[in-house]
């Protein structure tokens, strides 16, 4: 992978979490939850849609349809696990 492309992944992603965070909303602290949970599903998806030969909307080197699948899965697991609250008896 190309140093350009690589940087073009991270500001993908980055995009990716910041307009999550603008959707739903929230402190800082889950703007950077929504940033680093879409950069781990942005590779992971691009790793895995690599390893398993599926390939759609790929852009150079990227393959952005399966990081974008992969970013927005583990954006909203993500978002779904954080709501957990803890209630003290």
């Amino acid at each position: 992978m190309t140093p350009p492309a690589f940087v073009f992944g991270i500001v993908l992603s980055t995009v990716y979490g910041t307009a999550f965070h603008f959707w739903k909303g929230g402190s800082l602290n889950r703007l950077f939850l929504y940033v680093i949970l879409s950069w781990l599903g942005f590779w992971t998806g691009h790793i895995v849609g690599g390893a398993l030969g599926w390939s759609f909307a790929a852009t150079g080197p990227i393959n952005a349809g399966m990081a974008t699948f992969g970013s927005t899965v583990f954006l909203f697991v993500g978002e779904w696990l954080s709501r957990v609250e803890i209630t003290k008896k």
